[in-house]
């Protein structure tokens, strides 16, 4: 089995100027901060942040907008970040809005092989403007393209050095759609521990689907909305 334990520096360096990231998490649950700081530190711009949310001033996604490192979002709303709200007004800041529920399923199909999918959700919203609309048994529906990325940062709350992964509780959110959407699959994980030693039924993604595991020494304070 190999062995894909890495340093978070390391982990990162491949990341290039135009990449397209996926970032785990809703809120604070599942979001891979170390990752993050990580991709603040290595400089890669122009970046297209594929997440549900742009995370609340001062954390998170913050740090790379703040740094001028990305280009344009990906999400579900962008409320409690008012740096990502201000951005945007000013032309600063690309922002695509997707409906939660589309962003999981365009992320899901992405990572099925599919290119996307008919669905009737936000047919008769701005939500559907420019998109390609067709008939199925008669019933209206618009097509929703499949999300893909160069590279996802997820965070697990358990990993071994294959690879194999567990989630804890609501951290589990987005995190395995987009390990298996991703070229690349770069996870920050709590707790590392032999190959073998996780459950079968506690693997939540499988090690193919993943490239890099970086082993957490501590949480920073930043985790610390999370109680278990």
């Amino acid at each position: 089995m190999l062995n894909k334990v890495s340093e978070l520096e390391v982990a990162v360096a491949s990341i290039k100027d135009g990449d397209s990231v996926m970032l785990g998490g809703f809120g604070v649950p599942g979001t891979p901060f170390q990752l993050i700081d990580a991709l603040v530190h290595h400089g890669a711009k122009d970046l297209t942040i594929i997440k549900n949310d742009a995370n609340e001033t001062g954390m998170g996604v913050d740090w790379l907008l703040e740094n001028g490192q990305v280009r344009k979002l990906i999400v579900s709303h962008i409320g409690l970040n008012a740096r990502a709200i201000e951005m945007m007004n000013k032309g600063d800041l690309e922002v695509e809005f997707v409906a939660q529920g589309i962003l999981a399923e365009r992320i899901r199909t992405g990572g099925a092989g599919l290119l996307g999918f008919i669905t009737d959700i936000g047919i008769d919203t701005e939500l559907a403007a420019n998109k390609m609309r067709m008939e199925i048994d008669g019933v209206p529906g618009i097509v929703e393209h499949a999300l893909r990325a160069d590279v996802a940062l997820i965070h697990a709350d358990v990993a071994d050095p294959f690879g194999n992964l567990g989630y804890a509780a609501a951290a589990r959110n987005f995190n395995p759609l987009m390990a298996m959407a991703a070229n690349q699959t770069i996870v920050e994980a709590e707790r590392l521990v032999s190959t073998g030693e996780i459950s079968a039924n506690d693997v939540h993604t499988p090690g193919p689907f993943v490239d890099h595991v970086v082993e957490l020494d501590e949480l920073p304070e930043v985790y610390g909305v999370v109680k278990r």
